[in-house]
């Protein structure tokens, strides 16, 4: 039985690597569509050659680290699967044209971009996540504190309830006119407009985990002479904290989407701009490239969160399920 696991991890460890030489295979015995507009030079091919190299180092290292052997067996499945994913994706646009031209630029070319506009993009992807921290600090702020008095107070929510549930449900792209002409700039709209997002999520995640938390424990605290500020500090916030992660995660998602919406109508810089201009400019290589950005910086933000929340959170290890 431990032999048969051993072949097992080991040939799901070697599944990256097989679906590289498959790639390659391809890459090299496949000729390349006329129809295709031919890059500078074989990226593809170069980031397959790369990934060869990192991954045997990473296969020889892992026969003397256990960690990074079940590391590798765990997720070799699935790099395989994302290898496999760009080689069929390469074969229609270079090899085979199957999809439009226009549309469906070769990874050869999409690098190309990235490459090409490197650092325009980094001041984008700067703007960007300048233009995201600002409006994100002050929704969620706003939201947090909006979300205790609803959760805590009975006279707060009684007047907060209805702006909470009439402004709230409303798509923050139906805002964006509004914003535009009541604010000085494009960018203080911008932020407007995402810390809207970020505050509607935390505080509704907020107020509905306070509200969740057990009533006794206010009971107790309220018997053992606590004060309001401290039930709210000691008791509500600690057990709404899963809530209120929730509720910055969700922000997180909804303040891209807004992010990228503003700089799209209404900003001359970031990586929504960029997306827009080069899709005026029927350059959708450097449309993918913008959309592998973001989805590359939300991703990393998203894993900073968890790793907060796995800091903060550690008294409920094994608890919390998302």
């Amino acid at each position: 039985m431990i032999q048969k696991s051993a072949v097992v991890k080991q040939s799901k460890k070697i599944l990256p690597p097989t679906s590289i030489g498959f790639a390659l295979l391809i890459q090299l015995a496949l000729p390349d569509s006329p129809l295709q507009k031919a890059a500078a030079r074989p990226y593809f091919l170069y980031l397959l050659l790369i990934l060869t190299g990192i991954y045997a180092v990473a296969y020889a290292v892992s026969f003397f680290a256990p960690r990074l052997d079940s590391y590798l067996a765990y997720h070799g499945p699935l790099y395989a699967g994302i290898i496999l994913f760009f080689n069929i994706l390469n074969v229609f646009t270079l090899k085979f044209v199957v999809l439009p031209v226009l549309f469906f630029p070769s990874l050869d070319r999409i690098v190309e971009t990235f490459l090409h506009d490197r650092i325009f993009l980094l001041k984008c992807v700067l703007f960007s996540l300048r233009l995201l921290a600002t409006g994100f600090f002050f929704g969620a702020v706003v939201g947090f504190f909006s979300g205790v008095l609803l959760g805590f107070s009975r006279r707060a929510a009684y007047w907060l309830n209805p702006v909470v549930k009439v402004l709230g449900p409303i798509p923050t792209t139906a805002w964006i006119p509004l914003a535009l002409s009541s604010f000085p700039t494009s960018y203080s709209a911008s932020v407007f407009l995402i810390a809207f997002t970020v505050w509607f999520q935390v505080a509704l995640m907020t107020s509905s985990g306070i509200q969740s938390i057990n009533k006794s424990y206010f009971e107790v605290s309220r018997t053992l002479g606590a004060s309001n500020s401290y039930q709210i500090w000691h008791v509500a916030v600690p057990g709404a904290m899963p809530s209120i992660f929730l509720g910055l995660f969700n922000g997180t998602c909804g303040s891209f989407i807004t992010l990228m919406t503003a700089e799209m109508v209404g900003t001359s810089a970031g990586i929504g701009w960029y997306i827009n201009w080069q899709k005026q400019m029927m350059v959708y290589s450097g449309v993918y490239t913008g959309l592998f950005i973001i989805a590359v910086v939300c991703s990393l933000i998203l894993t900073l969160l968890f790793k907060v929340r796995g800091r903060l959170l550690v008294w409920q290890k094994g608890v919390i399920k998302w």
